[in-house]
């Protein structure tokens, strides 16, 4: 066990206890546990110094994008007197900066009308983003998830947020699912049993994705993730939002390529000072686990719960059509610093990597009369 592991010593604790847990309390521990939990470590970093790299920390243009895409949405509104965008999971906080900046110096009517809202669940990162932007006052401002019910007429926004919901972890035997289980061996280190699956929310899960798994010829061993915690959470912001828009973006699948036989590992996949691996067990709080969104059950949720899909796309064709193509051609023909303007080209071009699987999913909400 690494030195002063508490996480890793309190998942022991809990499992001689209570006996084997599934993957998705184990998940929900390495990442959110209160004492240790990789969110909520003080040294847990987001960029090139951290774990990963995520689009808001690899360049401004990103936030600055996102910021048009937001102006469409308050003229769709009809440019309300308050306009709400409530991003959940802010990270550093450099994608609230650059919002607010970028709306002050270009869009002054739009700033006027902004109330921009943060909803964190990591201490840590809450601490760091108050730091990070405090020079905007009450402009704004955190808070819980106990938001009223209908209070919020603008956007609910997330930048790789559901990839990190703890999942439940499935394995295809003998023409059934069994669920993963994690336990302990004879030396205390962490290990994976199977047992039947009791939930039936994962049968219904897949019922509403349209998945038949009788009829997708799995062959044993095949493994798969179900994010059942996506559901309240979709529940949650329909209920919240009044008027407007939900926008989230995320690595992700539709249905019939998440639950592809062909996909045998699933997505599960952690990351670790850059490092790409598959096993949850190393690092047991000191790296980052992630499955991806199936794309399919998050509209299929959504419109469940009142919410109208409006579009699912790359996030490189969103971005291109906010004019990302307009500054990559303007930075082709700038005479700036070298260096500089490498650095940009290079992070302009990520953000269109074709190779990035990362999806954007709007939601539209009116609301309706009593």
């Amino acid at each position: 066990m690494p030195k002063n592991n508490q996480v890793l010593a309190d998942l022991q604790e809990r499992i001689r206890a209570t006996g084997a847990i599934s993957f998705c309390e184990f998940m929900s521990l390495a990442l959110y546990a209160p004492q240790g939990g990789y969110y909520n470590r003080p040294q847990m970093q987001i960029g090139r110094r951290g774990d990963f790299i995520t689009s808001s920390s690899l360049t401004r243009d990103f936030a600055e994008l996102l910021s048009e895409a937001f102006v469409q949405m308050w003229h769709a509104l009809d440019c309300p007197q308050r306009f709400t965008l409530l991003e959940i999971g802010a990270g550093e906080g450099e994608f609230a900066d650059v919002v607010l900046g970028y709306s002050q110096a270009t869009y002054p009517d739009f700033f006027a009308a902004l109330e921009y809202r943060i909803q964190e669940q990591s201490p840590s990162l809450r601490e760091r983003q108050q730091q990070r932007l405090a020079r905007w006052g009450d402009r704004l401002y955190w808070q819980g998830s106990e938001t009223p019910a209908k209070s919020l007429i603008g956007c609910i926004f997330s930048n790789e947020l559901i990839d990190a919901f703890p999942v439940h972890r499935l394995q295809w035997q003998g023409g059934n699912w069994q669920e993963i289980y994690v336990t302990l061996d004879n030396q205390g280190a962490l290990q994976e049993v199977l047992r039947p699956l009791r939930d039936d929310r994962i049968h219904e899960y897949f019922a509403t994705i349209g998945i038949d798994p009788q009829q997708q010829g799995y062959a044993d061993g095949y493994r798969t993730e179900v994010n059942l915690n996506l559901i309240p959470w979709l529940k949650d912001l329909s209920q919240r939002l009044e008027q407007g828009f939900v926008l989230t973006i995320d690595y992700g699948y539709p249905a019939h390529q998440y639950y592809h036989p062909a996909r045998c590992e699933g997505t599960l996949q952690c990351y670790y000072r850059h490092r790409r691996h598959n096993n949850p067990y190393s690092f047991v709080g000191e790296q980052d686990i992630t499955a991806h969104m199936d794309v399919t059950a998050l509209t299929r949720y959504g419109e469940k719960f009142g919410l109208e899909t409006l579009y699912i796309t790359r996030q490189s064709l969103f971005l291109m059509a906010l004019g990302l193509g307009d500054r990559l051609l303007a930075q082709q023909q700038s005479n700036g610093h070298l260096l500089q303007a490498l650095n940009r080209h290079q992070s302009l071009h990520q953000l269109i990597d074709p190779l990035a699987l990362v999806a954007s999913t709007s939601f539209f909400k009116v609301s309706k009369p009593p």
